[in-house]
């Protein structure tokens, strides 16, 4: 098989040759800036570019050398788009960490050891507090109240971080011809690769409302004004399927998954019931799969991070085919359990490794160990694609990283 035949294998649940990894094909599957300077010191690679993509979470795109090392089998259209002179320059946000960013991002470093960057409004949307590895949101649009109409949203969205600062090739969004490009360079990237091609288009839904009004209030809303939440995501709907019109228009015969994101968990559980999802989230959920499903070949990706064990079912009939991160350290999301009662309809993206206490804390033996039983439940039958519980993070040291993928290895040997 090739590395496109893996991952199409996994997501129809037919078991392929060897268990697909990735690493890097999505700002949530990927790797720190720092973790990625000490794993290329330690491979003697540090002639490779550290380049810092998601500026918001400083995580790196994974040079093609280290994808081919890890035998990594999918891709990101955006890597595609960030290739050109001059896209990328030098600035050393971390300590330690000299790395390459994109040309438009132009962070300025406070007395206090911060850093403040600026949005497309002149405005400073982001900070990184000293000591600290990533930017934290600063402005919440409708943090007193929801408008009286809706004309300005889009402006109003590009003032929040996750707005302000895009991915490749999204940053592009504004130039002319970009969707008829967007089509020219990912043909280009189907004919130079086997990889399976991922293209992140979020839509989120829950994820902007916490965005626009903060997440206290935004859960009180869901019950005290449901009236304001449902025009707001009517509205936020209307903006995805436009998009998504564009991207089924552009790439949608080309691209082999469209990863959506809303994140509807924390370690201990949903942020919200069942009941609370099925009324404002589901309908809307499924309109954005099935329009997708109606007008591409892609497959469907959700990144919901946390315990959401009890959502799963509502997420299925949503129409989301893979899920990630997998966060096996949460409650209720045992992988065996999981792969028990989900397993069939379900391709689990991640849950490859407990990010939080043991590839970053554990000895290599430990973290050997834990990939072995996570791919021991979540693999057999296909329906699994290897990836860490979300990003590789700055603690983590390269022996841990190492011992992580030889542990792949050894498993499909």
């Amino acid at each position: 098989m090739n590395s496109r035949d893996r991952i199409l294998c996994a997501i129809n649940h037919i078991q392929p040759d060897r268990i697909p990894i990735d690493l890097g094909a999505t700002p949530s599957s990927g790797i720190s800036v720092v973790a990625c300077r000490k794993l290329m010191e330690h491979l003697d690679r540090e002639h490779l570019p550290n380049k810092v993509y998601d500026v918001i979470q400083e995580v790196t795109q994974p040079d093609m050398e280290l994808l081919d090392l890890f035998k990594v089998d999918v891709l990101d259209i955006g890597r595609q788009f960030n290739n050109t002179p001059g896209y990328w320059k030098k600035l050393e946000l971390i300590e330690g960490t000299p790395a390459l960013y994109p040309w438009w991002f132009n962070p300025e470093k406070q007395p206090d050891g911060s850093w403040l960057a600026q949005g497309p409004t002149g405005e400073y949307i982001g900070k990184m507090p000293q000591g600290s590895t990533f930017f934290d949101q600063m402005i919440f649009p409708y943090l007193e109240s929801y408008p009286t109409d809706y004309l300005d949203l889009g402006s109003q969205m590009s003032r929040v971080i996750w707005g302000g600062f895009g991915f490749t090739p999204f940053d592009r969004i504004d130039q002319p011809d970009f969707w008829k490009n967007l089509r020219t360079q990912t043909l280009d990237m189907r004919r130079a690769t086997d990889k399976a091609l991922l293209l992140g288009v979020g839509c989120n839904l829950f994820e902007w409302g916490t965005f626009l009004r903060r997440i206290d209030n935004f859960l009180m809303d869901l019950y005290l004004e449901p009236e304001n939440v449902h025009s707001l995501l009517d509205v936020l709907l209307e903006r995805h399927l436009d998009f998504l019109s564009k991207v089924c228009d552009a790439v949608g015969d080309i691209v082999d998954i469209l990863k959506f994101g809303d994140d509807l968990g924390t370690n201990h559980g949903p942020f919200i019931p069942s009941e609370t999802y099925r009324e404002f989230f589901l309908p809307r959920h499924k309109m954005m799969c099935d329009f997708v499903k109606s007008r591409s070949n892609a497959h469907t990706m959700l990144h919901c991070c946390g315990g959401i064990y009890e959502l799963i079912p509502d997420l299925i009939s949503a129409g989301f085919e893979i899920l990630n991160p997998v966060q096996i350290n949460a409650v209720n999301m045992d992988p065996a359990r999981l792969k028990k009662e989900f397993g069939k309809e379900l391709t689990f993206w991640g849950g490859g490794v407990n990010t939080q206490s043991i590839l970053n804390r554990g000895k290599p033996e430990e973290v050997k160990k834990d990939v072995w039983t996570n791919l021991s439940a979540l693999s057999p039958g296909g329906g699994y694609v290897f990836n860490t519980v979300h990003n590789i993070l700055a603690d983590v040291p390269p022996e841990n990283i190492m011992a992580m993928f030889e542990a792949v290895e050894e498993f499909n040997n």
